[in-house]
């Protein structure tokens, strides 16, 4: 393949010109982040074709990028379908009733943190959580008169502590992959940074909740009503959930298991409405579940989800992901972030650096993965000289790369959660503590030595002479 040889100069140039334009496009022009991503894929290829790089060449970094994200976007898809045969099997709305009835207002934001971190646990998925269970509580937080985006910070932020513990998740798999450690020595490595963090949002979501006593009653038990009224509220709907932690249990991976969900949930759907035929069922897992009750609330809460609801994330992550190929095979990342982590002279520097680099990963890029693999490895070498264990790195990668993810309005998380909630991604980033903390542990960590694991002196003397 061809190689570019650049200067370090004219690559921030580039990277300031790519952020520049999705910048001033999302945020600026208030422009739907597919648009301003496709212009920097626009002006990063013509670039490349400037610099004498063959069609060829340009087409082979695209097809690379996107091979990274196949597994991620055949999940998304299947979360559309979830969603909606979630809600028609009326599991979202049973776990709505349950709510309602049984979540004191006052300790509301509090309960909903808990509840969606175990499980995330459970799941290790952060969008799976938020686009189930984390649905239910945001209508009820909505109905109890809770800032939307309040609601949304709790949920999400549960969401990913709960990822952050679970063996099944798929980042935390990979950055135990990309630094070469084990998993389960890379999740109590990460516990510096999700224990502390976890704890301080817990305490935050209880004082902002603490006195809301004020909730509408009437207006809850109307929406019950509702629900009750035109839903198959039941234990028995329950059993999509269940099916999830017994696949869980077992370690199935996240495409079977959200294969037979969509199956148990579809034959449930038939249970309930002996009425539904193959179009119509059909119909909801395509085009999403549409809520008819006289409920005008429920009607807008419970009218989402289908196939077609995920195109808009679908084509994002898509274009996301092509940009990143294209900056990875052009050399773009390494010629600014390999010169800058030889430089490193102390663990302080180098965990910022590191952090640095993973939040701009994904400023720049926008996807969960490449903010790990991209500085895992480039710093990987430099942590290893300088005395770190692998998992140190692995730390800075979680906290940098994969909880922030969430917080990047044309991020891929960002915009499923913004799509998948309704709330936009810079209205509920105040209040995803989680997330918002993370990074700042490992600061405390690198410039402290709490927690920061090291290597023995043998080791290190080893990696010297190497």
């Amino acid at each position: 393949m061809q190689k570019i040889k650049l200067s370090l100069r004219e690559a921030l140039v580039m990277l300031i010109l790519i952020l520049a334009i999705m910048g001033v496009g999302v945020i600026g022009l208030g422009l739907s982040p597919q648009v301003p991503v496709l212009l920097a894929i626009t002006v990063t290829i013509f670039w490349a074709k400037f610099k004498g790089l063959s069609w060829d060449t340009i087409n082979a970094g695209i097809k690379d990028g996107i091979d990274k994200g196949i597994i991620p976007i055949v999940i998304f898809i299947l979360i559309g379908a979830m969603i909606s045969t979630w809600i028609a099997a009326g599991t979202i709305p049973t776990l709505m009733v349950i709510g309602f009835k049984a979540i004191s207002a006052q300790w509301f934001l509090p309960t909903v943190f808990l509840v969606c971190s175990l499980v995330g646990a459970a799941v290790g998925s952060c969008f799976t959580v938020v686009s189930t269970v984390g649905i239910a509580f945001f209508g009820i937080g909505v109905t109890m008169n809770f800032s939307p985006a309040l609601v949304a910070g709790a949920v999400i932020s549960g969401g990913v502590f709960g990822d952050k513990c679970s063996p099944l998740s798929e980042t935390n798999n990979l950055a135990a992959a990309v630094v070469d450690t084990d998993l389960f020595d890379h999740m109590k490595t990460i516990l510096w940074s999700t224990l502390p963090a976890a704890g301080v949002s817990a305490i935050a979501y209880a004082i902002l909740g603490f006195g809301h006593n004020h909730a509408n009653l009437t207006k809850i038990n109307t929406t019950v009503a509702a629900l009750s009224q035109n839903f198959h509220i039941s234990w028995i709907a329950l059993i999509p959930i269940v099916l999830v932690f017994v696949c869980a249990g077992f370690k199935m991976a996240a495409i079977p298991t959200m294969l037979l969900n969509v199956l148990v949930s579809t034959i449930m759907m038939f249970f309930n409405n002996p009425q539904l035929n193959m179009t119509k069922a059909s119909t909801i897992i395509t085009n999403g579940f549409v809520a008819k009750t006289s409920n005008t609330e429920v009607n807008l809460l419970l009218s989402r989800g289908g196939i077609v609801s995920m195109m808009p994330t679908v084509a994002l992550i898509v274009l996301t992901l092509s940009l990143g190929g294209l900056l990875v095979n052009f050399g773009l990342i390494s010629a600014v972030m390999t010169p800058l982590a030889a430089k490193l002279n102390s663990h302080a520097k180098l965990i910022t650096a590191a952090l640095a680099a993973c939040i701009g990963i994904n400023i720049f890029v926008g996807e969960q993965f490449l903010s790990i693999i991209l500085p895992g490895r480039s710093f990987k070498e430099t942590f290893n000289h300088d005395g770190l264990k692998s998992s140190a790195l692995g730390r800075v990668l979680e906290d940098g790369g994969t909880v922030l993810n969430y917080l990047v309005p044309w991020g891929v998380g960002g915009v499923f959660l913004a799509n998948t909630l309704g709330v936009a991604t810079m209205s509920y980033l105040p209040f995803v503590f989680f997330s918002l903390l993370c990074p700042i542990m490992s600061l405390v960590s690198g410039f402290t030595g709490l927690g920061l694991k090291t290597q023995s002196e043998t080791v290190k003397g080893q990696l010297s002479q190497s």
